[in-house]
C-alpha cells in the first residue's frame, strides 16, 4: 500500500513548487490542483486529502490521453 491511500502516514502535499494557474482549465500547472484545493489543503483532513490526490491522478490520465490523442491526430496529418 502507497502512502497515498495508506490510513496511518498523512497524505504529502502534491505541491511540486512549480505554480502557475492555467487560465482554461483552471488547475495549477504543477500539481493539477484547482485553486480551491491549493487553498484549502491544511485543512483538509487526511481522507479529504486522498480524494485530492485521487482526483489528480484521473486529471493526469486524461491529460496524457488527451495528449495522446493529439500526437496520434498530427501524425496521421503529416502521412
Amino acid at each position: 500500500m502507497t502512502a497515498l491511500h495508506d490510513s496511518v502516514t498523512p497524505p504529502p502535499s502534491p505541491c511540486i513548487n512549480l505554480c502557475r494557474m492555467d487560465e482554461r482549465s483552471g488547475l495549477c500547472e504543477g500539481c493539477l490542483r484547482t485553486i480551491d484545493e491549493i487553498a484549502g489543503w491544511s485543512t483538509l483532513d487526511d481522507a479529504q486529502k486522498r480524494a485530492v490526490w485521487d482526483s489528480i491522478e484521473t486529471r493526469h490520465a486524461e491529460w496524457v490521453a488527451k495528449r495522446f490523442e493529439s500526437q496520434e491526430r498530427t501524425q496521421g496529418e503529416k502521412q
